[in-house]
């Protein structure tokens, strides 16, 4: 009964080992995506608007 007890302890010892180890690689930047924000530009469809007032002005450009 007392090695339950003993693998028991060293398995909390090993989880938190394990989970310091975790927080502490998120808090450096471990799991920050540095790829996605390169590639996001390269998908997004943005709709431009013409501006009706500078399509007016270069007319008016153009005729004089």
């Amino acid at each position: 009964m007392n090695i339950i007890y003993m693998l028991l302890g060293v398995s909390v010892v090993v989880a938190l080992i394990f989970f310091v180890a975790f927080i502490v690689s998120v808090k450096k930047g471990q799991y920050d995506d540095v790829y996605t924000p390169s590639v996001r530009m390269l998908f997004e469809d943005e709709l431009v608007k013409p501006n009706p007032d500078k399509n007016q002005s270069d007319s008016k450009e153009k005729s004089n």
